[in-house]
């Protein structure tokens, strides 16, 4: 077999030497993808996701609407959440599906939805702050803060805070803030920059403001996980792994070439990519876990400084000053 692969031309067996790592690298990335293998009912149990018309959040929806809870997607584009709506229903043959306007990139938008829910809903037994965006050049919100921050992270702060409450009321219950592995790019924090208030760099993959909105989110997460430790409710974040998304929607165009080349080899389906969000929704065996960073349904560590306690204080403090959080939407 050999002497025959040896003696074909040089450039067939370099045709097939890059074919079969391609497909080592394929089978590889397919290894790697955990699955969620819980097979818990959600019969009862009310589920919030930001961001659920599409990718990960549409197939988390998908799977815990399967299971029987009641799912409210929570979106800024309310037709492309109303045809999100009618395919989990179709798919999952649970009807108890409710779409409600959410735009993460306006406060005001946060509070009203927040209020409709505590108007609403007696219950919220897991929130899931899914949503998230990608944007190549520097755009304010009319609250004056950055977009991505405003849409990554602050808002789903102000969010979270706001259904605290109603969860502990609910409790046991769930937060869970999808994050992304691109913290690690982050090798200091700059508390005086948060907003792009001193610069705004976006010469890099996605940009360093994306990198600061997910590493505030694991911080938060663990501070969170700290004020409410003994409340009934957890918090964890986590990483989906690399899933093509319209989270790239913005993204340059080399991006969006250079995703058109690698996702058939490297990128998870977005099925794939909502399996931890779903383990993290339903597992027994995370039911007591409070303040981790998960990826592939497993515990992983996040950067060192995504571990830093005392930075996880001064950026959940500091982001209590931007959304302009009052006394009375505190819950902890």
């Amino acid at each position: 077999m050999l002497m025959y692969l040896w003696s074909l031309p040089l450039l067939v067996r370099v045709a097939l030497l890059v074919l079969s790592i391609l497909v080592c690298v394929k089978v590889y990335f397919k290894l790697k993808n955990a699955i969620c293998t819980s097979k818990n009912k959600m019969t009862g149990k009310t589920v919030i996701i930001t961001g659920a018309n599409t990718g990960i959040g549409k197939e988390t929806a998908i799977d815990l609407a399967k299971r029987g809870a009641r799912v409210i997607l929570a979106c800024r584009d309310i037709r492309k959440a109303d045809a999100a709506k009618d395919d989990i229903v179709r798919e999952s043959g649970n009807k108890d599906v409710i779409v409600r306007h959410l735009d993460l990139a306006s406060l005001k938008s946060v509070r009203k939805f927040a209020a409709d829910i505590l108007e609403n809903e007696k219950r919220l037994d897991v929130l899931i702050n899914n949503a998230g965006c990608v944007t190549v050049e520097k755009k304010l919100t009319e609250d004056g803060l950055e977009y991505q921050m405003q849409t990554n992270h602050f808002g789903h702060f102000l969010l979270t805070n706001l259904l605290l409450g109603l969860m502990k009321q609910s409790a046991p219950s769930r937060i869970i803030n999808v994050s992304s592995t691109a913290h690690g790019f982050i090798m200091t924090l700059d508390l005086n920059n948060l907003n792009s208030e001193l610069y705004y760099n976006s010469s890099s993959l996605y940009n360093t403001v994306y990198y600061y909105s997910k590493i505030c989110q694991i911080l938060c997460t663990r501070h969170l996980a700290s004020l409410i430790h003994d409340s009934g409710v957890t918090v964890n974040c986590l990483c989906p792994g690399p899933v093509k998304t319209n989270i790239f929607r913005n993204a340059a165009s080399w991006f969006h070439i250079a995703l058109g080349l690698l996702f058939p080899l490297m990128f998870k389906t977005p099925k794939e990519g909502a399996q931890t969000s779903i383990h993290l929704s339903v597992a027994d065996e995370v039911a007591n876990v409070n303040g981790e960073y998960f990826s592939d349904c497993k515990i992983k560590r996040a950067s060192k400084l995504a571990n830093d306690l005392g930075l996880a204080k001064k950026v959940w403090e500091k982001s209590e000053i931007f959304v302009n959080l009052k006394p009375e939407e505190r819950h902890y």
